[in-house]
């Protein structure tokens, strides 16, 4: 297997992966949802916990789902649904799409190891594993590490665009480089 061919096979398998995860997220979602209307409106004393979970599948569902968008191409992009047989028009639009990604993820990423002053310390996930959820005994860093993972998984996306992967509903045509 070529090194290309590993980029999109893994490029793949992550997207299935983050496909079942959102739908089980979802599924959690709309049962604690549902569980809650029922306490809350049948027997006037809805469990506390419902909301936290409610919210922590939200953000898990919202955050692995952005990755399936952006797999498929339905993410706002710049030259989006731009077309052409000319080679270089192809790299120019495949890097016009590519920089706007890097240039806004790939701080997110490095604030999620590194924070304020370049200490770890001061990092948002190293803020998240002191700080502990409201209902439950277990620290947020089970909700916030949604966003390297988001943002790992969307990199690994865009370099396999590069590698020949087309989004799945054609907005860019694949270019293959090198």
């Amino acid at each position: 297997m070529t090194f290309k061919r590993a980029i999109v096979r893994l490029s793949d398998v992550l997207d299935r992966i983050m496909r079942l995860a959102t739908i089980g997220f979802l599924m959690a979602l709309v049962s604690v949802v549902i569980l809650q209307v029922i306490a809350r409106y049948v027997f006037a004393s809805p469990p506390a916990w419902t909301e936290e979970i409610a919210r922590y599948a939200m953000i898990w569902a919202g955050l692995l789902g952005a990755t399936m968008s952006f797999k498929r191409g339905f993410d706002p992009a710049l030259f989006g649904d731009f077309r052409s047989r000319n080679r270089f028009v192809l790299f120019a639009a495949k890097l016009g799409r590519s920089l706007p990604v890097l240039i806004y993820l790939l701080p997110i990423l490095l604030f999620c190891f590194i924070g304020a002053n370049m200490t770890v310390e001061r990092s948002f996930l190293v803020r998240h594993s002191r700080s502990m959820a409201d209902a439950f005994d277990f620290p947020t860093l089970l909700v916030a590490i949604a966003v390297p993972i988001m943002i790992m998984t969307i990199l690994v996306h865009l370099a396999a665009q590069w590698c020949g992967d087309k989004p799945r509903n054609g907005t860019v045509e694949s270019l293959e480089v090198g």
